[in-house]
């Protein structure tokens, strides 16, 4: 990496404050500051495993907003989009004159400083993809920085400060924030409907990820799903090449064959590639050819995808096959996805971060595929406008379960204003004709799991909340 002097936002030497230090988004950040000589201080509502690292890197951290933490010597304040303007802390940097900017906007200014940058974005999938790229980059051995949304086991957490010119993120689209992003590689594995409660409908979220996709130069690469409906939207304009993955091949630069799935749902494949011939000036394509053979140690067809999309993101940026292979296999999962948790009484415990319906119906596909008598599925949907507006595809999802159990709506940054509940989506789930139970408190959900789960049973509980707990409090008695 360069020297890191963020030009006309933050020069050397200076102190940065972060609003929710301990966020996994915002600790990144914070880190990469410290590993670069900054004075970097925040606040958080309380103490964690992120916060106690943050303080032995040197940085100051402050236990609930005030007004106070804001000293005169800080020359920026960083926050999230879900940092309300009256948050002290802001209403201080204000008063005092001290430049706020979004997270979003340091990280796009830090990836500027990276000959390749490389931006993962998409509706889902973007975690599990960014690890497998930072699984392949560091089989290469090109000391990458990483900045991952989840606890990637490889490096020990959410981020990998390294000393090159590689770095790969994640890139989410709420609030528009990917648009802050500046990097030559942008990868988009799915545009789908979510985040209802800022994009006002799909077309508007198909523009924010169009914007995304044409901010490449044509130095750029943007790898993108070949199934994604009306392809040509994002790719019609482009100054940049574009390079297609997925799993058909007569329309896919990179795609899977001769896949075959495991006892635990985990797929073997063999990666096809297009190939173009080019004579006198003219290219065209000439057929295909296999050029790797891939074990995956984590399942469902949707993983195949996340591992094409990496798998061509890795070869754009000119990875030897080598290396990719061996990184996809060296991934063994993500915090939170498909995570094994133990047992109780004979029954499997794994959790999912699945909140979307497109996530919870390839989560649950592939647990069909998982060793068990009966798939019960214990889901906490996150935020009521997200509910109300997939409410349907909700219900269609959850019957791939044998056996649904809702817990209350998690509501993160949102109050409950909408007149809607999880007993709401209970009765929609009950018309489909599939056994549903709704319980008001983890113990009420805990308390009937350990009644009626039986041997040889499965159990996902599943959702962005902190719905992970019931299942590690069954795990634990």
């Amino acid at each position: 990496m360069k020297n890191l002097d963020i030009e006309n936002i933050m020069k050397k030497p200076c102190h940065v404050h972060f609003v929710g230090i301990g966020g996994i988004s915002m600790s990144g950040l914070a880190e990469i500051l410290i590993d670069n000589g900054y004075t970097v201080s925040g606040s958080d509502s309380k103490e964690s495993a992120v916060t106690d690292r943050l303080t032995s890197l040197g940085a100051t951290i402050h236990y609930g907003h005030n007004y106070e933490n804001i000293t005169d010597d800080i020359s920026y304040l960083v926050y999230t989009a879900a940092v309300k303007q009256d948050n002290p802390e802001l209403v201080a940097a204000r008063d005092k004159g001290i430049t706020s900017v979004t997270r979003a906007v340091l990280l796009g200014h830090i990836m500027a400083q990276y000959k390749t940058a490389i931006s993962v974005a998409g509706t889902h999938g973007k975690t599990t993809t960014t690890s497998m790229l930072s699984e392949i980059l560091l089989a290469y051995e090109c000391d990458p920085t990483i900045l991952v949304g989840g606890m990637l086991k490889t490096i020990g957490g959410n981020l990998r400060v390294g000393h090159s010119d590689y770095l790969v993120t994640e890139a989410c689209e709420y609030t528009n924030s990917f648009l802050s992003l500046v990097s030559n590689v942008n990868v988009i594995l799915n545009v789908r409907e979510d985040h209802l409660d800022f994009f006002k409908d799909i077309d508007d979220i198909r523009n924010s990820f169009k914007i995304f996709a044409d901010k490449l130069d044509e130095n750029g690469t943007l790898i993108i799903n070949s199934a994604i409906d009306n392809l040509s939207y994002f790719t019609n304009d482009l100054k940049c090449r574009y390079i297609t993955f997925g799993l058909d091949k007569n329309i896919s630069d990179f795609s899977a064959e001769n896949i075959v799935y495991n006892d635990f749902a985990c797929a073997s494949f063999d990666v096809v590639k297009r190939v173009v011939k080019c004579e006198g000036g003219c290219c065209s394509l000439s057929g295909t050819e296999t050029i790797a053979h891939i074990d995956l140690k984590v399942p469902g067809e949707h993983n195949i995808l996340n591992a094409l999309a990496a798998f061509a993101t890795a070869s754009s940026i000119k990875v030897p096959v080598e290396f990719i292979v061996k990184g996809l296999s060296n991934y063994s999962g993500t915090d939170r996805r498909f995570q094994y948790k133990g047992t109780f009484n004979g029954v499997t415990v794994v959790d999912d971060y699945a909140h979307h319906p497109d996530e919870i119906e390839a989560t649950l596909t592939a647990a069909r595929n998982y060793p068990h008598k009966t798939l019960w599925c214990v889901f906490q949907p996150h935020t009521y406008t997200r509910t109300k507006a997939l409410m349907d595809k909700f219900a269609k999802a959850l019957t791939l379960a044998d056996k649904v159990v809702l817990a209350k709506i998690y509501p993160a940054r949102e109050t409950d204003d909408l007149g809607i509940s999880s007993d709401t989506l209970r009765a929609e789930i009950e018309k489909l004709g599939k056994e549903v139970y709704y319980f008001p408190t983890f113990e009420e959900i805990e308390k009937f799991l350990s009644k009626n789960c039986i041997n040889g049973d499965l159990l996902i509980t599943m959702g962005a909340g902190d719905v992970v707990l019931i299942g590690e409090n069954l795990v634990e008695k």
